[in-house]
């Protein structure tokens, strides 16, 4: 079931009205029974799934914390909390490599024998994705070492466990929570507030805009040129990726904030996804703001555990390149994606490498990095390098992106940003500027949050008249320019496939 479908509209607000009338102890249960009808709309059999991690993950929690409890010697206990922990992890990592990476893996091995002329049958899976297992994944996951470093206590009621790890608006793409956020908020239910509900229907208003409005209209424009770079060369495709790394800001950052909103709305506080990234001044802050929740997922479970910082400079660069490859072959089984990940990982490490240097040039040409001017020059400059990987996230395929990077390299038609080129690339000359004074309007919303003005809250303290006219005028404005205006459809979110 989609966010922006009449399904949903029509869903969400039956699940909230039940779920403020119904008694406390039975309002988890309400909301368990909604999560999985709500997955189920996709495909009923991968609920399945679901129910496997979450009966895996749960036990793991309550053998961790009867391991504690046992009057064995702390070196005794430790061994078997970690054995409890590593089944954990690799009966669910297990799942998600056959559904995800299983085919991926076996032609890599395949290719590689065929380099020593050994040919190797390689059984082929047709199987489907199940929408969300990387998130839902990494969240039951998450409990597990939670517990097993004693950061939440393991949760005796399996059904409130259960939707902690099936919750039904991030339960697809996130944000993927931490069991010290929501397990505890979900064993306290909270009583319908009015305020609260401003706010939550407000952050779902800017989600759909954020994905219907402007998302779902860049979209048109990148597939046309990036499905067809024959034709479309050069400058095409220099908007067509400044364009998408709008695209999927829009449409991740959209999902996101309709889950903080609906989420909202039943009282339940979801963690901020996105934080302005694109006026980040560099590429380390950039990823400190973009997909907060699985940034500081891999810190927190991956990088640190792997020593972090604590063991040298090189083992810390090491470290962090193996954390940005992890990260771009959990976006996707493809090497275009491990490409992205590296990228990314590697601006990181040349960022801290050339520090002294920067700051030595600085210091001797005696500029202000406090000055608007060196700052906009720090932001284009980040910008410009992740729009460069993003090529590669897009792309179908390394090859594809290849060509495409080759493509933009020898750019010589510039004329095509100014004779009325653009748009023939499926948008016309009304959507275009429309889809221009949007992501104005996005500018101007994140440059806002950087400045500790919370628009969203700003409007919920407006007299009444004020905020039903804004709503108003909101609501008009995505139904005439969103889902339902002229050719345009609801679609998929991207991190769906994820």
């Amino acid at each position: 079931m989609l966010f922006n479908s009449i399904d949903f509209m029509i869903f969400f607000p039956v699940v909230t009205l039940i779920y403020f009338v119904i008694p406390n102890k039975v309002k988890y249960l309400w909301l368990l029974a909604a999560s999985y009808y709500f997955y189920m709309c996709w495909n009923a059999k991968y609920a399945l799934l679901i129910l496997f991690s979450t009966i895996i993950t749960y036990l793991s929690g309550i053998l961790i914390e009867s391991v504690k409890t046992k009057s064995w010697d702390e070196k005794k206990k430790n061994v078997y909390k970690k054995i409890v922990v590593a089944l954990s992890f690799v009966i669910n990592l297990s799942i998600l490599f056959f559904f995800k990476y299983f085919n991926f893996a076996f032609s890599i091995l395949a290719r590689a024998f065929a380099q020593v002329n050994i040919q190797l049958s390689v059984p082929v899976f047709d199987v489907i994705l199940p929408v969300g297992i990387s998130f839902y994944t990494f969240q039951a996951l998450s409990y597990t070492m939670d517990v097993y470093r004693d950061d939440i206590y393991a949760e005796k009621n399996f059904f409130r466990y259960a939707l902690f790890v099936s919750f039904f608006p991030q339960l697809v793409a996130g944000p993927i929570e931490r069991s010290k956020n929501l397990l505890k908020q979900l064993a306290v239910p909270q009583k319908f507030k009015i305020e609260t509900a401003r706010e939550g229907v407000l952050l779902m208003i800017w989600g759909f805009f954020l994905k219907m409005v402007l998302a779902d209209r860049v979209a048109i424009f990148v597939d046309t040129v990036y499905g067809n770079i024959a034709e479309f060369t050069g400058y095409y495709l220099v908007v067509a990726t400044v364009l998408f790394a709008v695209q999927i800001y829009c449409d991740f950052a959209g999902y996101s904030t309709i889950a903080m909103g609906a989420a909202k709305i039943l009282g339940i506080n979801l963690m901020e996804n996105f934080d302005a990234p694109y006026l980040s001044t560099s590429v380390a802050a950039f990823w400190r703001r973009w997909h907060i929740s699985l940034t500081s997922w891999f810190k927190d479970y991956l990088y640190i555990p792997l020593g972090g910082s604590r063991k040298g400079a090189l083992r810390k660069y090491i470290n962090k390149m193996i954390v940005f490859l992890v990260s771009g072959l959990w976006h996707g089984a493809s090497i275009s994606f491990v490409v992205w990940g590296g990228l990314n990982g590697l601006y990181q490490i040349i960022e801290e490498i050339t520090a002294p240097i920067r700051d030595k040039f600085v210091k001797v040409m005696h500029f202000n990095r406090e000055s608007i001017g060196h700052k906009l020059f720090q932001t284009l400059l980040t910008f410009v390098l992740v729009d460069f990987s993003w090529i590669f996230f897009r792309a179908n395929g390394f090859s594809h992106g290849v060509e495409i990077v080759k493509s933009i390299l020898n750019a010589e038609n510039l004329w095509i940003l100014f004779d009325g080129s653009l748009y023939t690339c499926g948008l016309d000359a009304h959507n275009f500027y429309l889809m221009i004074i949007c992501i104005f309007i996005l500018i101007f919303a994140d440059i806002c949050k950087r400045k500790n003005v919370n628009i969203v809250k700003l409007i919920a303290t407006q007299d009444w008249w004020f905020r039903s006219l804004v709503i108003a005028i909101s609501i008009s404005f995505i139904l005439l320019f969103g889902k339902w205006g002229p050719s345009f459809d609801q679609a998929n979110f991207i991190y769906f496939q994820f």
